[in-house]
């Protein structure tokens, strides 16, 4: 095997939060609102569907395949040449959101924080941070997860807790005014970040005590549901339908926050926090994007081709988009097809084909072993 280290199904978990959540924690407010209104808060739990069907996908190909990543395992359910191309296409896929996701990070810092700071400064460095920890490998990755995902996930509660004052509850009703057409349609988004779970395909082989890796990928997923719902009420209570309105209402609901006119002005706060999880999903992506490099060209080590596709990540970062408002545009309107076409509908085909094959092989081994009888016997 290519990679060596382990790390449990606790920190498989801790892994799978950010990955879905980090970026969505920026936008979601703003996009289910365009769409949902004062109903926002049900877009999460709708789009949360396709997270657990990704989840139960991949977990099943998991059990028919336990110690290969579905870069590997496909090439039995679908014969080498076609899994040559279809690995080729998740590669150049996670290689893509690598530089969706970097691209996303810079954007933010410089509109929020370091506005005269050149974008490929900003890419560069984060890069390079993430280029060491991918060398480590997944059990770097894993210890990383138990130190920073905490730190990620408790502050934001915290502000929270901290807005309570400033929220007016009658700015979500009335509710399901318009039936459940708007929240569904604040769905499509959310719906593709929830198939980001997809991940745990490339790392369920190298987790020590697998038979608990469902249960804490399905864990994550609802601590994602409760995170993002918490949000978006927190921004109806704020704002009311005006969310949809700003570009980073998170962001936006933190300046708010005033104790006693002496705690206040944690803006600087929400980014360090959000930098964390955002370093924690591009690990992730950028780790799963070298692992499966590495498995498609049949290396012995993947660690010589870290720093080459960092160059090439940077490089995507910087000629995908133009500006935020074309990666917004993106993200509203191909982003939720997109995403899940690769990673929820492609695992479900090669599933079907999977028990398809299987079934026929049991078949025709069972009516070989019936003439087999019948010979015998006469």
């Amino acid at each position: 095997m290519i990679e060596k280290g382990k790390i449990s199904a606790y920190q498989l978990g801790l892994l799978i939060y950010p990955t879905i959540y980090a970026t969505a924690v920026l936008f979601v407010p703003a996009v289910t609102g365009k769409y949902a209104g004062r109903d926002m808060w049900l877009s999460p739990i709708l789009g949360s569907i396709t997270g657990f069907i990704t989840a139960l996908i991949l977990y099943r190909l998991h059990k028919s395949y336990p110690d290969e990543t579905i870069i590997q395992y496909s090439k039995h359910i679908i014969g080498r040449k076609l899994s040559f191309i279809l690995s080729f296409l998740y590669i150049f896929f996670f290689l893509f959101l690598c530089g969706f996701i970097m691209r996303e990070y810079a954007t933010f810092i410089i509109t929020s924080f370091l506005p005269r700071t050149p974008l490929i400064v900003i890419i560069v460095s984060f890069v390079l941070v993430c280029a060491v920890a991918v060398s480590g490998g997944v059990e770097v990755l894993g210890r990383a997860a138990n130190i920073f995902v905490p730190l990620f996930i408790f502050p934001i509660p915290i502000f929270v807790l901290l807005l309570t004052g400033d929220m007016d509850l009658k700015n979500a009703l009335p509710i399901l005014e318009d039936g459940l057409k708007p929240a569904i349609l604040g769905a499509v988004s959310p719906h593709g970040w929830f198939s980001e779970v997809f991940l745990i395909s490339m790392l369920l082989p190298y987790v020590g005590n697998r038979e608990k890796g469902l249960k804490w990928t399905l864990i994550s997923i609802v601590a994602v549901i409760t995170s993002l719902v918490s949000l978006n009420l927190m921004c109806i209570f704020l704002f009311g339908e005006i969310t949809a309105s700003y570009t980073y209402p998170v962001f936006k609901a933190i300046r708010y926050i005033s104790v006693s006119e002496f705690f206040e002005h944690l803006e600087a706060a929400i980014i360090s926090v959000w930098i964390i999880g955002a370093f924690v999903k591009m690990t992730v992506f950028y780790y799963a994007l070298v692992l499966g490099t590495a498995q498609w060209l049949q290396l012995s080590d993947y660690k010589p081709i870290v720093l080459p596709l960092g160059f090439i990540i940077t490089l995507f970062s910087i000629w995908e988009f133009d500006n935020l408002q074309e990666q917004i545009r993106f993200s509203e309107t191909v982003f939720p097809f997109y995403v899940p076409f690769m990673l929820t509908l492609i695992p479900f085909l090669l599933l079907v084909i999977d028990w398809v094959r299987k079934g026929w092989r049991r078949n025709k081994d069972g009516v070989k072993r019936k003439l087999d009888i019948k010979n015998f016997d006469s």
